[in-house]
């Protein structure tokens, strides 16, 4: 799934007043992490994320992993802050950040 300059626009929108659902601290990409991102990105479908470490490279392998071990998208990164998308079979009227959103 590619998304194209307008979706990434419109998904930035969205995201700008977001706080960060999941934050990757010092014990990395744990399995229990993995299980909160997967319920953040079946409730809400568009999240941030923060990923703690000081390193780039490592932010950014951390964000590549979460994402491809979850089948979401990276919509935006900015320094230790992430976007991601993974749209739900099934969304929730009242937490998807995606149809809360809507004009």
């Amino acid at each position: 799934m590619s998304l194209s300059p307008e979706q990434r626009r419109e998904y930035r929108a969205i995201a700008h007043n977001l706080k960060p659902v999941i934050i990757v601290g010092d014990k990395g990409l744990t399995e229990n992490l993995q299980e909160e991102l997967d319920r953040a990105l079946n409730d809400h479908e568009l999240i941030k994320i923060k990923v703690a470490s000081q390193d780039r490279e490592a932010r950014q392998e951390a964000i590549n992993a979460l994402c491809e071990s979850s089948g979401a998208e990276v919509v935006q990164t900015i320094g230790k802050i992430a976007v991601i998308l993974r749209r739900a079979k099934q969304p929730n009227l009242k937490l998807s950040n995606l149809l809360r959103h809507k004009n």
